[in-house]
């Protein structure tokens, strides 16, 4: 067991370290060439911050382990949502641009139910990890497209010199390096704490890979809103969760031989949640395109009691069983009664 948790810890700080020289690099080299933060944050960080989901998926649907890298990506998606934009909103109010409540947020929720829909038969198949791998670019060109700088000032910047971007590509090259040693030993200790607990390993995917894998997007988004950038904050979640979707699901599908096979409970449970996580943002972001630190406080609440119910599921199934009972009989109906005043007060006190 001490193996497994060196393992873990050695994997986490060189996929954290990684992650961020990447991402640092990336925002760099995307903000010579004159993109908006928005952007920036959409695709950029947000890609360069889910490059540990993807390196830990890959390689555990390499490794036979498919189980994880699902798990995985939809326990990032969760956390992304609940508890990454949460914690920021708790640390200052976000606001969020028209473009993520026309555009991206929908597309996000699309997106989310596409994946529950393919996985429906209980497999997600080569073909159709293909077929997301292709919504990315897609997307990715599209997002490119619409979201170039265009004011006086943009038009009139220096251009990077030639050692400048060698720099930023340089911090690219060894954050990708770091992210690939953290992996293999976040990977190898993830699934030896699974055998020696007992513990199912999507459950071990959805909760310490998922939440060790997400380390960069919350310490991006966290340390964006307090700087205020706030439009990479916001922008680092929804791109992330569409690159995990899209990106990470999609590779870890073509690359496994008989793709990834959906266990029962997480198409009856986790998934369906990721989607309701998903379809929670647009009344938040709604209600004076705000992210309240009331609204912040109930979304990492929320995150903190589907962790507690996936701990009790693994380990004391009946306990399990009543927590969850009570999540669905009074906590839920609270949250979407407080959603719905909230998203009714909005349009009021515009007009105020």
């Amino acid at each position: 067991m001490t193996t497994a948790f060196a393992a873990l810890a050695g994997g986490l700080v060189l996929l954290v370290g990684g992650g961020e020289l990447l991402v640092r690099g990336a925002s760099r080299l995307a903000l010579a060439a004159r993109l908006s933060p928005l952007l920036v944050g959409l695709t950029v960080v947000a890609y360069g911050t889910s490059a540990p989901e993807l390196v830990v998926s890959v390689a555990a649907s390499l490794k036979g382990q498919a189980d994880l890298s699902l798990g995985n990506v939809v326990g990032s998606n969760i956390l992304n949502v609940l508890l990454i934009l949460g914690l920021s909103a708790l640390v200052c109010p976000l606001a969020v641009k028209e473009q993520i409540v026309r555009r991206d947020a929908p597309i996000m929720i699309v997106v989310s139910i596409l994946v529950l829909a393919m996985a429906w038969d209980g497999r997600l198949s080569r073909l159709e990890g293909g077929l997301l791998l292709l919504g990315l670019v897609v997307y990715t060109l599209s997002a490119f497209r619409s979201g170039r700088v265009e004011s006086d000032a943009s038009d009139h910047a220096q251009p990077a010199g030639l050692s400048t971007l060698a720099s930023h590509g340089f911090l690219l090259i060894v954050g990708l390096a770091l992210l690939v040693g953290g992996c293999e030993l976040f990977v190898r200790g993830a699934v030896a704490l699974a055998g020696v607990w007992g513990v199912p390993q999507v459950v071990i995917g959805l909760t310490i890979v998922a939440a060790g894998t997400s380390l960069p997007e919350l310490a991006t988004s966290v340390i964006a809103a307090v700087r205020g950038e706030r439009d990479i904050a916001v922008g680092n979640v929804v791109g992330s969760n569409l690159f995990n979707l899209l990106g990470v699901q999609g590779a870890a599908c073509v690359v496994s031989r008989d793709g990834v096979n959906v266990p029962a409970g997480v198409l009856r449970g986790d998934l369906p949640i990721m989607v309701a996580a998903a379809v929670v943002c647009l009344p938040i972001f709604f209600t004076g395109r705000v992210i309240a630190r009331w609204e912040g406080a109930l979304m990492a609440a929320l995150y903190a009691a589907y962790t507690t119910h996936l701990v009790l599921a693994a380990t004391h199934e009946q306990i399990g069983r009543g927590f969850a009972a009570v999540m669905l009989a009074y906590v839920l109906p609270m949250v979407v009664l407080g959603l719905a005043v909230s998203l009714w007060r909005a349009p009021r006190s515009e007009r105020a």
